[in-house]
């Protein structure tokens, strides 16, 4: 067995398939969904989480590789990888995902509802005083929403709006004339007017019912089409290319391209149509013969689509079916502190989301917009909140006069109308907005607020992990340094001149800024330990971050394993780098966590010799990140800020119960404990309170 194994390591390659890569985490997503040790209403939202990640991937990476195939055969020879190999490969892979997404759902979720007295109905199950009250919902709420799309002999199409669900009919009605042909009729299953997927019955002797408003709908189908009596109802689902395509065109009206762009991605081209396969092929053949989809875009799916509508399904106040509250915790220092700017003035302080609070930032913010001795307000907004109360302090600092420059990234997929509203906001208060770059996306999480004290201005800044995000502040887990370190002020000074005067002749003592130093800094940082480990010095590093891809770093990555580095890569989703291969990697590990929350911070750590070196950042290792991409990496100089972070490493490092392997095993510890590192953050975070 020990050489079966050696020699598949021999053979194994040298990159990871990014694509099945990215399969391999949603995947991780759906043994949350599995695992009964996960509350059962969280499952649930697993399940949801799974298939919106599915749907954007279809809308983009799908899309695109569909994209790809069409290119001349000369252009395609020239690809890495052959697109038609890999999309079989993916199809492939989502076939076996979605084939135990449906396992899980029926054989886990529904039986464990049931044993928690949640029953979710179909139009089969309905009783005489079930049907009699959906009867009547349905004409009250739902018929007037029903448009009934009739699908005859002419040549009409219907256009589908992607990521909706619809309802495939087949009527007929052998009563009257058993010869007459099959009508059929497409409807719009209306979530979003409705408000919710679901449809929450009358309870009976402590039994709680829930239903599918599609299966309301089906229970219904003689009050749409009283000329029928029989009924073959079944669902379909369109996802369409997301992808924007922008010109890099600097004179061009950014703003008017994005807006295009969104209309053209509202019709964009279908990279799949999700069906249930007990289908008719009759109905079938007729809506893609009324829509123009063909049979390249079909995918097998099930009775529902849509799984992401489980974020809305009703907890039936069961608070003992969720994660037990985790209330988010003050800051030991800044809790106390009247002023955020005098505070950071005595030193640098760091907030770790979402186990301590957002408010801090808010509360910076509104303070400077406030404060007469503030003179000017600089920030980049990536993905903003709805009601975006940084946003709202932007807003109010440019009426009351100070100079406001706002980087307003554009092109942040699916943030894009929200991000273009408050752009016009901010433009509208007198704000200096910057609409991003054309040829690059700002995806730096940045801040910087100048003061005038006693004549003199002092620069405060924010640098994060995350974005400026009350709502995903919750659940993504992050890190941020507000500071008023001349060191790192004056280089976030630099990035926003880069900003304004888009030269990229800016020079970087002390932060990482892609694309301008990050990759020649990282990979300065790696031949250091090459170097040290080639000397016989210890060498090491600890680098965590959501996605690694770019096939230089990882190139560099193998030749510091040869040399004799250790290497501990955490990474919560796509890796292409092979761990542990003999002769290449075998010094490289890779683990990562799916948990409650997401694990969104990044975090680079070399030994250095003993004399450690921190970064933490807004970039992955992708090539768009440090190539395409505005990024800022920033090093901790304050000793206990070091600390925090490298506990916090080292409970992520030790984790042996939410920790998964690249081949998505679990990964196990010789310690008899159990570790779950988010929660011991929150324990270890909660401990500084004392």
């Amino acid at each position: 067995m020990e050489k079966e194994k050696k020699k598949k390591h021999e053979v194994a390659p040298e990159f990871i398939n990014r694509e099945l890569s990215w399969l391999a985490f949603n995947y991780r997503v759906l043994q949350e969904a599995r695992d009964r040790q996960v509350p059962l209403l969280e499952r649930i939202k697993f399940m949801a989480i799974f298939s919106s990640n599915l749907d954007e991937y279809f809308k983009v990476r799908v899309a695109t590789l569909k994209r790809l195939i069409k290119l001349k055969r000369k252009t395609i020879e020239k690809l890495d990888e052959d697109p038609s190999e890999t999309l079989d490969l993916v199809l492939e892979e989502v076939k076996r995902q979605q084939d135990e997404f449906g396992e899980v759902f029926r054989n886990g979720i529904l039986a464990d509802l049931k044993k928690e007295k949640i029953h979710l109905l179909t139009e089969q199950d309905l009783s005489a005083s079930q049907r009699k009250f959906i009867t009547a919902y349905f004409k009250e709420n739902l018929q007037p929403l029903l448009v009934p799309m009739v699908m005859d002999d002419t040549e009409t199409h219907f256009f589908l709006k992607d990521q909706t669900v619809y309802l495939g009919v087949q009527m007929s009605d052998p009563k009257k004339d058993s010869a007459a042909p099959e009508q059929f009729a497409m409807l719009e299953v209306p979530t979003k007017k409705h408000g919710s997927r679901f449809i929450k019955l009358p309870t009976q002797k402590n039994n709680r019912y829930v239903m599918f408003i599609d299966d309301a709908i089906r229970a219904c189908m003689p009050l749409l089409f009283p000329e029928y009596t029989r009924f073959e109802t079944h669902a379909v689902k369109v996802s369409r290319d997301a992808e924007l395509d922008i010109e890099e065109d600097v004179s061009a009206n950014l703003m008017t391209k994005i807006r295009k762009g969104l209309k053209k991605r509202e019709i964009g081209t279908p990279s799949r149509l999700l069906y249930d396969p007990e289908t008719p092929q009759a109905l079938l053949d007729a809506i893609m013969a009324h829509t123009g989809i063909t049979e390249e875009e079909l995918v097998e799916g099930s009775k529902y689509h849509n799984f992401r509508d489980f974020f809305g399904f009703p907890d039936f106040n069961t608070p003992d079916l969720k994660y037990k509250p985790q209330p988010t915790l003050p800051h030991p220092l800044l809790e106390h502190e009247p002023s955020m700017l005098a505070a950071i003035k005595k030193q640098d302080y760091m907030v770790h989301y979402p186990y301590q609070k957002f408010d801090y930032v808010v509360k910076l913010f509104n303070e400077a917009a406030n404060d007469p001795a503030v003179t000017a307000i600089s920030a980049t907004l990536y993905r903003v909140a709805d009601g975006s109360a940084i946003a709202k302090a932007l807003t109010k600092a440019a009426k009351n006069g100070k100079l406001v420059t706002v980087v307003v990234e554009l092109k942040a997929r699916f943030d894009e109308e929200s991000n273009m509203y408050w752009a016009g906001k901010l433009q509208k208060a007198g704000a200096n907005v910057i609409l991003g770059f054309p040829d690059l996306k700002v995806h730096s999480k940045l801040g910087l607020i100048t003061r005038n004290e006693d004549g003199k201005l002092v620069n405060y800044a924010y640098l994060s992990t995350g974005n400026y995000n009350e709502d995903t502040s919750k659940i993504y887990a992050d890190h941020a340094l507000f500071t008023c370190d001349p060191r790192l002020t004056k280089d976030v000074e630099q990035v926003f001149n880069f900003f304004i005067d888009r030269q990229p002749d800016k020079k970087f003592k002390h932060l990482l800024v892609a694309p301008i130093n990050m990759r020649e800094r990282f990979t300065d940082l790696i031949n250091q330990e090459i170097k040290h480990a080639k000397e016989g010095l210890p060498a090491s590093m600890i680098l965590k971050m959501n996605a690694l891809q770019d096939e230089k770093m990882i190139r560099k990555l193998y030749a510091a394993s040869q040399a004799g580095v250790k290497i501990e890569l955490l990474v919560r989703g796509i890796c292409c780098l092979q761990p542990g291969v003999k002769g290449l990697s075998e010094n490289i590990t890779v683990q990562g966590i799916v948990d409650r929350y997401l694990e969104h911070a990044r975090v680079y750590i070399f030994h250095n010799n003993g004399n450690e070196k921190y970064y933490i950042a807004s970039a992955d290792w992708m090539t768009r990140n440090l190539d395409r991409r505005v990024e800022v990496a920033f090093p901790l100089y304050q000793q206990n800020l070091v600390e925090q972070v490298r506990t916090i490493i080292d409970l992520q490092r030790s984790d042996n119960t939410k920790s998964r392997h690249v081949d998505n095993s679990y990964v196990q510890t010789s310690s008899d404990d159990s570790i779950r590192a988010q929660y011991a953050t929150y324990n270890y975070l909660q401990s500084l309170l004392d």
